[in-house]
């Protein structure tokens, strides 16, 4: 994993987290030494993130990414276009959720933001580990998704919707 991913996923470990995170516990998520996670925390602060460090661990106070929750529906083999569209563009999928009938909102984490992750997902989904949770929906189901910029998700918005993946919004009058 190059630095700059590494960084993209201490970021995204921070934003999912529940609570703070060790310098011990990221040095074990990316086999690395204490040094460097130290020395990341410290260009991610100089770059716009308030990341505290506190006595038990590194908690993200406020981050500089723009976030937009997309609704989309396509076919499961359109899934991997769908996340590689977004991730080529510089953008996180952070979860997938679901609107169940029944059941109501269903959610799962995802934080992927590279085409290795994208291929991960989809090994997973193949190899019958899972199926993917739109498939509860008739296909429909929502991302939301983070980026540098709103510019960005502006971009992933129009490549998205001209692939027919984004749902368009009912206005009502």
């Amino acid at each position: 994993m190059k630095v700059a991913e590494r960084r993209k996923a201490i970021v995204n470990l921070l934003l999912s987290a529940n609570g703070p995170i060790s310098g011990g516990e990221l040095a074990h998520h990316f086999d690395i030494s204490r040094q460097i996670i130290v020395q990341d925390i410290t260009v991610l602060k100089g770059t716009g993130y308030e990341i505290l460090s506190t006595r038990n661990g590194y908690v993200l106070q406020k981050s500089p990414l723009s976030e937009r929750v997309f609704k989309l529906l396509h076919t499961t083999e359109q899934t991997e276009d769908e996340l590689s569209s977004i991730v080529d563009l510089g953008g996180t999928v952070v979860d997938v959720f679901v609107w169940h009938k029944v059941y109501g909102r269903i959610e799962a984490p995802l934080n992927i933001f590279s085409r290795l992750h994208v291929k991960q997902f989809l090994e997973g989904v193949r190899t019958g580990k899972s199926t993917e949770l739109m498939n509860i929906t008739g296909g429909y189901h929502y991302h939301t998704v983070r980026a540098d910029s709103e510019e960005i998700l502006d971009e992933i918005a129009e490549v998205l919707g001209k692939k027919g993946y984004i749902v368009p919004e009912i206005s009502f009058g």
